[in-house]
């Protein structure tokens, strides 16, 4: 099954968001909705209470929903901004570009925070988390990335949730790359906020964040915020009073959202959506390992959201070439951000399918072929290859 993705046939977007949407998504934004309308406000809410039941969280009361205007990062940025205390501390862990996002963004804020790294091919350590907090009791927070989106590495959150429950801290999730297209049980993980974005596995468009909190934990955060528009508790507080976004929201991308959820649930739900994510990332590594290429990941980790493939031991190789004529042709892939060795990146989420993962193989190898580059598989990576479900 392939998607008819515009009138315009834009390109196919293999990239970790934003990505290739469906008409159906698109056409959803094609009116104008008064921000103080009662008919938006219903829309807020019932967006708030969709998302409860898409991360599997009862509604009585113990978790809510906060939407808020922007990407991603600023709704990482809004929960260490307002979730953090005057004089808390931060534990960060981080094996990629995402994790030192978080870092970078508690500099910037002027929070104490310590980063424990862990190479870029490894999943983060709970055990040099474990003996950090058992050392450091200015800790009060632990944020980690789930997905790193530099490898599509998937680190281990339930046994760094864990570890962070046993010494009584707070646990931070970016969830980013992996809300909406794999179950995250919040419980067993001993999540307190994770923050993800319309423009990922939901297959939504940009424009907002969304921030799930444990309610009493964050209403305990009044009056700690660095920022006025960041203001968790803030917009939490205007939701609950009258359905409302603080400052202009964004509302052609939630009326894009709430036909995107739609679209989640007629797919099965979470479940539904990762089976055709991993059937896409096992037809894709399938297909490159025979092409010659090797991925950076070879470990369990390897999330089916995004992948690194290192470049061709071709010294003619260049991307930005390759990447351009993969355009011509209709596919779209994305850089790597690795520090120490040259990859690019292939994301396998979005309104993509087999079919359109078997055409991006097909103009890959014939790219290969118009740039002269001669690639063969080597046994080990024809040995590891992964069988198609």
């Amino acid at each position: 099954m392939s998607t008819n993705v515009s009138p315009a046939h834009d390109p196919l977007l293999f990239t970790p968001g934003p990505l290739t949407t469906s008409l159906t998504v698109k056409q959803r934004m094609l009116r104008d909705i008064g921000s103080w309308e009662r008919d938006f406000a219903v829309l807020v809410s019932d967006l708030r209470s969709r998302l409860l039941n898409v991360a599997g969280l009862p509604r009585d009361g113990e978790w809510t929903a906060v939407l808020l205007q922007g990407s991603g990062t600023y709704g990482v940025e809004a929960v260490l901004q307002t979730c953090v205390p005057p004089k808390g501390k931060v534990a960060v862990l981080a094996n990629g570009a995402y994790g030192e996002r978080l870092a970078q963004i508690l500099e910037y804020a002027r929070i104490q925070h310590v980063v424990l790294r862990d190479p870029e091919d490894a999943p983060v350590n709970p055990e040099t988390l474990d003996q950090c907090l058992a050392n450091d009791r200015d800790i009060t927070h632990v944020a980690v990335v789930h997905c790193e989106t530099t490898t599509g590495m998937l680190n281990p959150i339930e046994e760094i949730g864990t570890v962070v429950k046993r010494h009584g801290r707070i646990f931070i999730v970016d969830a980013m790359s992996s809300f909406g297209g794999m179950q995250i049980d919040f419980e067993a993980c001993a999540i307190d906020y994770l923050v993800s974005s319309a423009n990922k596995c939901i297959e939504g468009v940009p424009g907002f964040s969304c921030v799930f909190c444990r309610k009493a934990l964050l209403l305990g955060c009044a009056g700690w915020s660095r920022s006025l528009s960041l203001d968790l508790v803030a917009q939490f507080k205007a939701f609950e009073q009258d359905g409302k976004f603080r400052f202009t929201p964004p509302t052609h991308a939630l009326l894009a959202f709430q036909q995107a959820l739609a679209e989640l649930n007629a797919e099965g739900g979470v479940a539904g959506r990762n089976l055709r994510y991993r059937r896409n990332h096992s037809v894709l590594h399938s297909g490159m390992l025979r092409l010659g290429f090797s991925p950076f990941l070879d470990s369990p980790f390897q999330s089916p959201f995004i992948s690194a493939f290192h470049y061709p031991r071709d010294f003619e190789f260049n991307f930005g070439v390759f990447h351009e004529k993969l355009r011509q042709r209709g596919f779209v892939i994305y850089p790597g951000k690795l520090t120490r060795v040259d990859t690019f990146r292939i994301g396998t989420i979005g309104r993509i399918f087999e079919a359109d993962i078997l055409a991006l193989l097909s103009a890959i190898r014939d790219v290969l072929a118009e740039l002269g580059i001669i690639m063969t598989p080597t046994l080990d990576a024809l040995q590891t290859m992964p069988e198609c479900e």
